[in-house]
């Protein structure tokens, strides 16, 4: 057997190089580089190979300095969702607080099923310098550490204690990245010292591999007992999530709509699967939803959910599909979501699935006055976004105004980002997508923080879009930080930042729940009362972002923001827009409900009156069955 001497470090990195995914005869880069930031436990290691890699030419592997583990990896998430999750960054970090830093990216990528690889370093698997620097001790056992912690969190994990180990696991780490059904986070776990043991490596292990993405074929049968039940439907409603997007079944999607006659709804992550204008679109659905989607969906009969996995704002926890006799049929690649709310599973591809269903339905559409019905709550809709739009509130402008302008400035391939707050609310209802990656709403994690990183990965998936991150004061403090990133790689980015002084969304949803807005604002702490609603605070965080490198532009009213948007159209950098809005709204209607419990008993007559409410919700809240 013909062998090479390296590194475990340099192994990996020659393996990762040569390793590409395959869907529809389109071949390209599995792991187009590596995300890192370096400490005493990886520089040595992976640093080391990276660094041989670039200066031998021996692996062709880029290397990406991050500001912040958490970053890279939400970088490396909205990445693999606009690749379709056909192609992840490994993210590597030292031990202990590195490492660490990337648990809370690792659960938004595995809850999004989107891939990463994530590279912890871990402690000496030698333990022969116990306990070294940044070491948990556990009284448990001896080997437990931090990393453990990933296992949670991860669709596979793994520690590579020898380097021999290391063959296998890699395999086994391409295979959960590429498979639609499990992938997600994927941790190898690598001790400091093991990383820098040499080995023999087989050379085979390094040849050039092909990771084939299927479609899965729906079987026959489950296709007729899906087109029965559709059939025999007098009110039917499609929910169209990420898997739509995901599989490419824009165009047999919107195909099907139109030749039966089946509205669309859309979670955030099916947004743009049917274009916001087409005559069958009805627009997002749930807690969030329009106007058209909701009363739709309370009086549907068939459901027939593609590639969603029925979060809680998609079904308004458990009551906005309110008819008594409602069905479910899910078509997923995944069973755990086909099987649903005792849904009648159809289980493949989505667009494979999409294409079953209008063989077998070539017959038959919707009554007539179904589609009447369909036509008037979409042109009630489009009114409720128009008032939102021109509410003229001042002095202040309202969100929902700054969002119309938006929508007016940007053209169809603009993707615009955002993930926690207000704005994923205000965004389901009014932001009117026609193109299926022109919206990248993160919100089956609704990570604050994710923001400005996923920029980051966007614009390196695609730098033909202008790419436009959304972000309010609350998510811009948790992680700007990666705007130095977009400076140091010659990204241009747009982010628009907007400042209200408080968490607006949580404020609201604390005034609704009775506890007053309690610790929702940026204020100065008040002497009489001991509470944070003192005066405004003086943060600048226009001067912090100039200071983190990006140029940067004033509005204050609905006007100057449609100013400043196309002159940071025009720049070459990355510009912020620094808008104020008013903390208090006013935001789009409501159309429907979210479980937040509230307090049962209480001293304040504002919670009370609020769980009179919520348990007034609570008594339409069902289990499909």
């Amino acid at each position: 057997m013909n062998t090479v001497r390296l590194t475990t470090a340099q192994a990996l990195v020659r393996f990762l190089a040569h390793q590409y995914s395959e869907r529809d005869g389109q071949e390209q880069r599995l792991i187009p580089g590596v995300w890192g930031i370096f400490g005493h436990g990886n520089v040595a290691g992976i640093g080391q190979a990276l660094l041989q890699a670039a200066v031998t030419k021996e692996a062709d592997l880029p290397y990406y300095l991050a500001r912040n583990e958490q970053g890279m990896v939400h970088a490396s998430v909205a990445y693999a969702k606009m690749r379709d999750r056909l192609a992840a960054f490994a993210c590597t970090a030292s031990t202990g607080p590195g490492s660490t830093n990337m648990i809370t990216g690792a659960a938004l990528a595995t809850t999004n099923r989107l891939p990463v690889l994530l590279l912890p370093s871990d402690m000496f698997a030698t333990r022969a310098a116990d306990p070294v620097l940044q070491q948990l001790e556990d009284t448990r056992g001896g080997d437990v550490t931090v990393n453990d912690a990933f296992r949670a969190v991860s669709k596979y994990f793994d520690r590579i204690s020898r380097p021999e180990q290391l063959i296998p696991a890699a395999l086994a780490a391409m295979r959960v990245l590429t498979d639609p059904v499990e992938t997600g986070a994927v941790t190898l776990a690598l001790p400091q010292d093991v990383q820098a043991e040499a080995y023999d490596w087989p050379i085979e292990f390094f040849r050039r591999r092909v990771w084939h993405v299927g479609r899965p074929v729906p079987e026959p049968a489950a296709v007729e007992r899906a087109a029965q039940l559709l059939r025999n439907a007098r009110k039917p409603l499609i929910v169209a999530g990420g898997g739509a997007v995901y599989s490419g079944a824009e165009t047999a999607l919107r195909a099907f709509a139109e030749a039966t006659g089946i509205p669309v709804a859309d979670t955030h992550a099916g947004k743009g699967a049917v274009p916001w204008d087409h005559p069958y679109a009805v627009g997002g659905i749930g807690s969030t939803g329009s106007y058209a989607a909701n009363e739709l969906a309370r009086e549907a009969d068939v459901v027939l959910g593609i590639g969603t996995r029925y979060s809680d704002f998609t079904t308004a926890s458990h009551t906005v599909f309110a008819n008594p006799g409602v069905t479910f049929v899910n078509l997923n690649v995944a069973r755990l979501d086909a099987v649903k709310h005792s849904a009648e599973p159809l289980v493949a591809d989505a667009r494979l699935g999409i294409q079953a269903l209008a063989g077998a339905l070539t017959d038959w559409e919707v009554p007539a006055e179904y589609r009447t019905l369909t036509r008037r709550l979409i042109a009630r809709t489009r009114e409720i976004e128009e008032e939102c739009f021109h509410v003229g509130h001042g002095p202040l402008p309202a969100q929902t105004q700054i969002l119309g302008a938006l929508n007016d400035v940007l053209d169809d391939r603009a993707v615009v980002i955002n993930a926690a707050g207000s704005l994923p609310g205000d965004l389901q209802q009014l932001w009117r997508a026609r193109d299926p990656k022109a919206y990248h709403v993160e919100y089956a994690y609704s990570c604050m923080g994710y923001e400005i990183a996923a920029g980051v990965g966007v614009k390196m998936a695609d730098p033909t879009r202008e790419v436009v991150v959304l972000v309010g004061d609350g998510s811009y403090l948790m992680m700007a930080q990666e705007i130095v990133t977009m400076i140091s790689e010659g990204l241009k980015v747009i982010v628009v930042l907007v400042q209200n002084h408080g968490f607006a969304s949580i404020g609201a949803l604390s005034e609704s729940l009775g506890s007053q807005r309690f610790g929702t604002k940026y204020r100065y702490r008040n002497g009489d009362s001991g509470l944070l609603d003192g005066q405004v605070l003086p943060v600048d965080l226009a001067a912090n972002a100039s200071s983190l490198g990006a140029d940067v532009l004033h509005a204050t009213s609905v006007d100057a923001f449609r100013s400043a948007m196309e002159k940071a159209k025009a720049a070459t950098r990355t510009t912020v827009v620094h808008v104020e809005t008013d903390l208090y709204g006013p935001n789009p209607p409501g159309h429907g409900w979210w479980d937040v419990p509230v307090s049962q008993i209480s001293a304040l007559d504002t919670t009370r009156a609020a769980y009179d409410a919520y348990a007034a919700h609570k008594q339409t809240q069902r289990h499909y069955l």
